[in-house]
């Protein structure tokens, strides 16, 4: 869990709209870099004056000899882009040292929310406690972590807004649902 203790920061840069571009075609991307290269991309993004998002949480490392508080990503291996979602704008932002592709269908990018970046801004800027949680989509297959039903498998459902999983014996044809509100659950 992060504590209000770790700092928070992000890169921001004036949106290309400043240069001429309609700002209400804009969007937000995710971008994925090289492993250890948000911070590189950021900057790169930001020379070039493209908007840009990148959250970082400071944390103290250990070695035997000594200690260091180090800035880190809070998402490994993406920086977040303010782009219209244009070609030219795309190999704008790839043709930063350690920009990958956009994530998404055939690397065009899936654009996000700006409500969804508002959110994760405003977590990061508040300093509010939190911790990481694995993605979880109605549908998916999943594993129960703790309690009674440790190691039990099924797939996640939502019934009346309670999560509940469904363990299906596939050679009768029939499934049972438990309901796991309070258990902590792992995608398989």
């Amino acid at each position: 869990m992060y504590t209000n203790d770790q700092i928070f920061s992000f890169s921001e840069t004036p949106s290309v709209a400043a240069v001429g571009i309609d700002a209400g075609s804009e969007q937000w991307f995710a971008v994925q870099t090289r492993s250890r290269h948000e911070k590189v991309v950021a900057q790169q993004l930001c020379d070039k004056a493209v908007t840009n998002f990148l959250p970082l949480v400071k944390s103290v490392h250990r070695w035997s000899d000594r200690q260091k508080t180090v800035e880190l990503p809070l998402f490994s291996g993406y920086v977040f882009a303010k782009i219209a979602p244009r070609n030219d704008e795309r190999v704008r932002v790839l043709r930063a040292y350690g920009a990958l592709n956009f994530v998404g269908a055939r690397g065009m990018g899936i654009p996000i929310p700006d409500a969804q970046i508002h959110a994760v801004r405003t977590v990061v800027e508040e300093r509010v406690p939190f911790s990481a949680f694995p993605f979880l989509k109605i549908g998916q297959r999943v594993r129960v972590r703790n309690g009674a039903l440790s190691g039990v498998e099924g797939t996640l459902v939502s019934r009346s807004g309670a999560r509940a999983l469904i363990v299906s014996l596939d050679a009768i044809n029939q499934s049972l649902s438990v309901r796991i509100e309070g258990y902590d659950v792992e995608p398989i």
